[in-house]
């Protein structure tokens, strides 16, 4: 299989108080959905944004299909997506017209830019509440439109954080299986963060569960649930950690 995110021995200390990661290492398949997992402030966010080029780490490796990103952020950038938990949009435009303003963004080829706009219309679900501004939208149809245009580059890597973060399960429901879709008809691969274990076992491929900055476990899903006697992810958490 390729490697679609090597992490090795990853360490991020803020102060002398604060150390974010403490040598974590983990794989990401190419064509899987991966999902980092933990409680808030387990580390989630700083390792997807060392791996998005956001974020130096202190020390310790990290390859996007075999690119360094340190030593190579730009060319990581090419090929990667990255959405953070907290994103907005401009509220005063249209879902139509933020979709095309992003696409400009990304390209000047006229072409590219209808086949991305055609994309994350077709992404977002949203249909006619298109032509709506954004200041009326949901949360959950905010979220569906920041997705799309995280996707429409088709990324060969998804970074998502908390994609489903705040969102009633409805929603949660249709982010989950946009994410799926995207990533199976694309040949493509996600990075999922979330702090809910329980919507990530029917979500993502395998697993690293993360505290304290340290990863405490990795597998499949039904794998760690049988390795320690869980009926899901909540579990296995709580017993690897003692509780």
């Amino acid at each position: 299989m390729i490697e679609a995110v090597n992490v090795k021995n990853l360490v991020k200390i803020y102060s002398k108080k604060v150390k974010a990661l403490d040598r974590i290492s983990f794989h990401v398949e190419e064509g899987e959905i991966f999902g980092l997992i933990g409680p808030n402030g387990a580390g989630k966010t700083t390792t997807l944004r060392i791996i998005s080029t956001l974020l130096k780490p202190t020390s310790g490796e990290v390859t996007v299909y075999g690119i360094d990103v340190v030593k190579n952020p730009m060319e990581v950038k090419k090929i990667i997506s990255y959405l953070p938990e907290e994103s907005g949009a401009y509220k005063n435009l249209k879902g139509r017209e933020f979709i095309r303003f992003i696409a400009r963004l990304n390209t000047d080829d006229s072409t590219e830019e209808k086949r991305m706009v055609e994309v994350a219309e077709e992404i977002s679900q949203l249909g006619e509440r298109l032509d709506d501004k954004i200041s009326t939208y949901s949360k959950g149809m905010l979220r569906r439109l920041l997705l799309a245009v995280t996707l429409m580059r088709r990324p060969k890597l998804a970074i998502l954080d908390e994609p489903t973060s705040g969102l009633d399960v409805i929603n949660a429901n249709r982010v989950r299986r946009i994410i799926k879709k995207y990533i199976r008809e694309n040949d493509a691969t996600a990075l999922v963060s979330s702090h809910n274990m329980l919507e990530v076992e029917y979500l993502c491929d395998r697993v690293a569960i993360i505290h304290k900055g340290r990863i405490i476990a990795e597998g499949e899903p039904q794998e760690l649930k049988s390795r320690y006697n869980a009926s899901n992810l909540e579990e296995v958490f709580l017993k690897v950690i003692g509780i």
